[in-house]
């Protein structure tokens, strides 16, 4: 958190230059309305800086779990769990899920380990 914190102000230092030259090129306006052009230009640019700063990579599973299901693998019914999203693997929007029983989830997640990318 630490780290994330430093480049935040890192960053918050590198948008005064920014804004002071969009204030300098508005100067002939009113000051009310050429801050707020100023800080709607430094929103636009600034947004997805801190998109990037803040950006969280959980390294446990998102998993979903759902009742009365039949496992993909083998058969059974009952509870049924699927990793949605881990690191790089993002399967939230599948159109047909395939739920696992509690056996066959760590085999699962044993595969998806080995294909997503390491952190």
């Amino acid at each position: 958190m630490v780290k994330k914190y430093a480049l935040y102000l890192v960053r918050w230092q590198l948008s005064t230059p920014i804004l002071a030259i969009v204030l300098i090129w508005l100067s002939n306006m009113d000051t009310l309305l050429a801050t707020v052009i100023a800080n709607l230009i430094g929103g636009l640019i600034f947004f997805w800086v801190d998109k990037f700063i803040f950006r969280t990579l959980s390294r446990a599973p998102l998993w979903e779990i759902k009742d009365d299901t039949v496992c993909h693998d083998c058969g059974a019914t009952g509870r049924g769990y699927r990793i949605a999203e881990w690191l790089g693997y993002n399967r939230k929007q599948d159109k047909s899920p395939q739920f696992r029983c509690e056996a066959c989830k760590d085999a699962k997640m044993s595969e998806v380990r080995s294909k997503i990318k390491k952190v």
